[in-house]
């Protein structure tokens, strides 16, 4: 009788074995992000456990139409070799997904002995697994030519390969996401980096009182939306406002390359229909993909407060006067990049006060919370709510309707305000705020160019305007906690002041000087105005103000 002990012993040590392959090999995977090294380690342990001569790991490539080997082991280094998919008998594995056992490869009409004909290498049987992760094909796991003496795998030699062709296929997996994650967060630095840039190339924000100002809002990190703004030697200050088509990262930099040019060319080419032209004509050149860019260019005069633009293909300008009237500006040229050789015709608008406003698609194309788009007719409403905000709070009150929607942005958002803002101040109703008028008025007249005396004679005028606010429409002490604003803004050869109450609102015909040859204190401040002052007159006042007081100098 023949004792079970040792058969029983040996299977015991077998599977002892393979357990510990398989979880050596598994220690292997989890250890290094080497997964070359890996799979060349797997596939040499794998090669000593199941006794062959030689072994190889192919993976389909991106196209999956070819099989490339990535690790081997032998006496032949076929690292690098490409097969096409489906064809001989590691293509069979991958296209049936399932374990290839060809004990004489003769007898196989798969066999493709192309590589056994160039190296004389002779292979006799091959063991192939397939590498998988639910379902999916990621290549095979190959041993071939048992040393054994029947030179034959054996069944308990499939399933070792099955396992560790699973535990490489999870590996392979595991690689494929670690670098994909790896590489979105290389691609999130790079936009952040490019965001970066790009912000940079936008002008820094200027002091409340300049006559330009913009806004651009990106829907992603990058935008192919811009605007710049520069001013020149002669105080006139050169302005654009573009949108790239497309979107991601050829849209930002065809936005970064127009934006230099603006700010290259346009401190030579004063006149914006020819500054187009040469834009134009160098993004036709060197524009690929399709892409153009839409764009509005101008300088505009502060002194004259009159603009010159130029629009190739954009949004239509939008111009509110000082009634509180539109008027929209349309492209009559296309956009930039698209035709060379372009000629691009100039406007000349003269704002009176007004401000002209430029701006994105984005701004019209956004929704509400409602979902509905904002359109033309919603950006109007919009300016004139704001209107008597500084063109940074108008501006940040544009794209909050927006932001406050709840909802990401679908396009990015550029606004851009051109046009002469009134030097503001606020001050309590008291008699103490005076002084601060009086050299707010005098700083206002010497901006605007007045000679000394002229400007002495605003102050006198203007803070007798505000001491009678003061005294009769708030009765001295009545007024605390109240707020007047005074304005002073140039119109057309003009100083205009304005100065806006809380107060009661008056009855102007009630308002009459006393005579000068009537011997009293007070009531001489309405003659003293109306002696300096070109025009005063009350008009109506914007929502929240009892008085609107206006006095204009021509200059």
């Amino acid at each position: 009788m023949v004792s079970a002990l040792p058969i029983r012993d040996g299977l015991k040590d077998r599977l002892d074995n393979e357990i510990e392959l398989l979880a050596t090999i598994g220690w292997d995977f989890a250890a290094t992000a080497d997964l070359g090294q890996t799979l060349h380690n797997a596939i040499q342990r794998t090669l000593e456990h199941l006794d062959a001569e030689a072994g190889s790991i192919f993976l389909l490539d991106d196209t999956a139409q070819f099989l490339e080997c990535k690790a081997c082991a032998g006496p032949l280094d076929i690292t690098g070799l490409k097969l096409e998919s489906g064809h001989g008998i590691v293509g069979r594995t991958v296209a049936t997904n399932r374990l290839q056992m060809v004990l004489d490869v003769a007898q196989d009409s798969g066999f493709n002995a192309f590589v056994d004909t160039r190296t004389g290498f002779v292979t006799r049987s091959i063991l192939c697994a397939p590498l998988q992760i639910r379902g999916t094909p990621l290549g095979a796991l190959e041993v071939i030519n048992k040393k054994s003496a029947d030179g034959l795998f054996s069944p308990s030699d499939a399933n070792l390969l099955t396992a560790l062709a699973a535990l490489a296929a999870l590996a392979i997996h595991n690689a494929h996401m670690a670098a994909a994650l790896v590489e979105q967060e290389r691609m999130k630095k790079e936009l952040e980096l490019a965001g970066e840039i790009q912000r940079s190339l936008l002008p820094q924000a200027p002091a409340d009182n300049f006559p330009v100002h913009g806004l651009n809002l990106p829907a992603l990190e990058v935008s192919g939306d811009f605007y710049h703004f520069f001013e020149l030697p002669d105080g006139r200050i050169c302005f654009c406002l573009g949108d790239v088509s497309g979107k991601g990262m050829n849209a930002s930099l065809l936005m970064a390359k127009t934006i230099s040019l603006f700010h290259c060319l346009a401190k030579t080419m004063l006149e914006p229909g020819t500054l187009l032209a040469a834009i134009n004509d160098e993004l036709a050149e060197t524009a690929s993909h399709g892409m153009f860019v839409t764009m509005v260019a101008g300088i505009y005069d502060p002194a004259q407060q009159q603009a010159v633009f130029a629009n190739a293909g954009h949004q239509p300008p939008l111009l509110r006067d000082l009634s509180g009237g539109f008027r929209e500006f349309e492209a009559l040229e296309p956009p930039l990049g698209i035709l060379p050789g372009m000629v691009f015709s100039e406007r000349t608008l003269a704002l009176e006060g007004g401000c002209l406003y430029v701006f994105s698609d984005g701004l019209t194309e956004g929704r509400l919370e409602d979902g509905a788009q904002l359109g033309i007719a919603g950006v109007r409403d919009l300016i004139g709510t704001l209107a008597p905000l500084s063109p940074p709070q108008r501006l940040e009150g544009l794209v909050d309707r927006l932001r406050q929607a709840g909802t990401a942005l679908h396009d990015d958002i550029t606004v851009l305000v051109v046009g002469s803002q009134a030097d503001e101040l606020r001050l309590h109703a008291q008699p103490e705020q005076l002084p601060a008028v009086r050299a707010w008025v005098r700083e206002a007249a010497k901006r605007t160019g007045c000679g000394e005396e002229l400007a002495e004679n605003l102050v006198l005028a203007v803070n007798e305007a505000c001491m009678n606010v003061i005294q009769h429409g708030y009765g001295y002490g009545f007024g605390e906690g109240k707020e007047m604003l005074l304005r002073a803004r140039r119109e057309q050869g003009t100083l205009v002041f304005e100065l806006l109450d809380e107060a009661p609102p008056v009855r102007p015909e009630e308002i009459q000087p006393r005579p000068l040859d009537e011997i009293r204190p007070g009531g001489l401040g309405v003659h003293f105005m109306r002696s300096i002052m070109d025009e005063v007159t009350f008009v109506e006042p914007p929502a929240g103000y009892g008085n609107l007081l206006r006095m204009v100098k021509r200059l």
